[in-house]
């Protein structure tokens, strides 16, 4: 017995004092400048000749010593000044690249947010190419009219409303995975999934395409890999020791195929979690983290492509595409 004790006790060690730290980390504003100063891996590829994608030859990997820029697997971590937009562009639209982007505004979400984001999405994300929004909602009635640019469409999608904002972060996994099979595939050859509560600020273009998108979490890239938030709980599926980065659930994208894929293996984990009475401890982001780390992603986006300006100055972030909006939790996440 005390034996069993004393596992637990070193459970819960290992389980909250990640959490601790990185609760410190959020709330002290010198330990997030000191955090600053704490140097990226470097990317040890001398060209991106030999990136596992072809589609980024073009990239200057050496254009930004000061981060990382590329991953030991071999594909590119984007960042503003490594590659030319408009080569992106021309080669997109020969290819004929198409995208869906996804977006949740259930509840309180719609009013708060959907409209701005909607409006900046039409300034900002994929101009030129061909995109469709798929807007999940309770309330279709309420989604706002937006002007739409030629090659621009949109499609609203009636969802119901879970009681607990948790659920409804993590049965997105599914609608995503259903809406693919049904209508995206169809359609679009990429798509990208977003939560509404940001607002694009700046170029998010086709050079953030890929088989498989991942996003480095802004709180988290300069960070020991011993501060990140993973789910250390053995019992959860989306259980894990140690990873490469951390990635942040509010985007990820890529081919149809794989966004699909990665849906459902996340939804998968989240139900089974569910019958043995679990949840991952950031829900469908640690399932997310869990599904990076078996299957790499094809390409890594930089924190300039969802930035939190409460981190405040960071000199590695010349550009931002994306902020996070003011969060309103205490209204919005209420019954």
């Amino acid at each position: 017995m005390r034996h069993l004790q004393r596992m637990r006790s070193v459970f819960k060690c290992v389980l909250f004092v990640p959490i601790t730290l990185c609760a410190i980390y959020l709330l002290s504003p010198s330990v997030k400048l000191l955090m600053s100063f704490i140097p990226m891996e470097k990317c040890h590829l001398e060209s991106a000749k030999n990136l596992d994608s072809s589609v980024d030859a073009s990239l200057n990997l050496q254009s930004r010593p000061d981060v990382q820029t590329c991953t030991y697997w071999k594909a590119a971590i984007i960042w503003e000044g490594m590659f030319d937009p408009r080569l992106y562009d021309e080669m997109h639209k020969m290819k004929g690249s198409s995208v869906a982007l996804t977006v949740f505004a259930v509840g309180r979400y719609l009013d708060a947010y959907l409209h701005t984001f909607l409006n900046s999405a039409e300034q900002h994300f994929m101009v030129g190419l061909p995109v469709t929004y798929y807007v999940f909602t309770d309330m279709p009635e309420k989604v706002p009219n937006i002007k739409l640019s030629p090659l621009r469409s949109m499609k609203v999608i009636k969802v119901e409303k879970n009681s607990r904002w948790q659920d409804v972060s993590m049965m997105r996994m599914k609608s995503i995975s259903d809406v693919i099979e049904s209508d995206i595939r169809h359609h679009c050859t990429h798509v990208f999934c977003f939560d509404v509560d940001q607002v694009f600020t700046g170029r998010f273009g086709s050079e953030a395409l890929g088989d498989s998108v991942a996003l480095l979490h802004a709180h988290y890239y300069h960070l020991p890999k011993y501060f990140y938030t993973y789910d250390r709980n053995p019992n959860s599926k989306a259980y894990m020791e140690t990873g490469d980065f951390y990635y942040h659930a509010a985007i990820f994208g890529g081919s149809w195929k794989n966004v699909k894929a990665l849906t459902e293996a996340c939804y998968q984990g989240i139900m089974e979690d569910k019958q043995n009475n679990v949840e991952a401890l950031w829900h469908d982001e640690s399932h997310l983290n869990k599904y990076m780390l078996l299957h790499k992603p094809s390409k890594v986006l930089s924190p300039e492509y969802c930035w939190d300006t409460s981190i405040g100055f960071r000199r590695d972030i010349q550009v931002t595409r994306l902020l996070w909006a003011p969060k309103y939790y205490d209204t919005l996440r209420t019954p």
